[in-house]
């Protein structure tokens, strides 16, 4: 039991959100649709974590301003559009998929095709090394030579 309660404590912070209780709206459905909206934003310091979950200056003005659209009567949709628009299709955790957006959706996977493939050469790179070429007859006694020389010597 004391394993499970130990467990639990060291998990409960981890799951906790970043939101400030100064920043929680008193209306407990428009605080939904901004934790809704939150969940969908990228904080711009911390790359791939939502805005929500994140301690980061920027994601707690990004916070404010996504509470404040919303209040003002904005839809989720006109919240993140206004955000969008000001920050770019990067603060999206799903940005759209066209053109501008090419390089967020194919550069992952590439860099991952590029280190397999680079992994796999260095791996067969041994395989594929030149062999060594045939010892000529000189070569071929002086090594005999060195052979029967050091094993000489090693039984005085």
């Amino acid at each position: 039991m004391r394993r499970f309660f130990l467990v639990l404590a060291l998990i409960m912070p981890m799951s906790a959100q970043a939101v400030e209780p100064d920043e929680i709206l008193s209306d407990p459905i428009l605080e939904a649709r901004a934790r809704e909206v939150s969940r969908q934003l990228r904080c711009v310091v911390c790359q791939n974590q939502d805005i929500d979950s994140s301690n980061a200056g920027v994601a707690r003005d990004l916070r404010l301003l996504v509470r404040e659209r919303l209040v003002a009567g904005d839809t989720n949709e006109d919240a993140l559009a206004f955000i969008q628009a000001r920050y770019g299709d990067y603060v999206l955790l799903k940005p759209p998929f066209k053109p501008e957006t090419y390089a967020l959706w194919f550069t992952p996977p590439l860099l991952g095709l590029l280190a397999l493939g680079i992994g796999g050469d260095i791996l067969m790179g041994s395989r594929k090394r030149k062999k060594i070429a045939d010892l000529s007859d000189d070569e071929e006694a002086e090594v005999a030579r060195i052979f029967t020389s050091s094993s000489e010597g090693d039984h005085r």
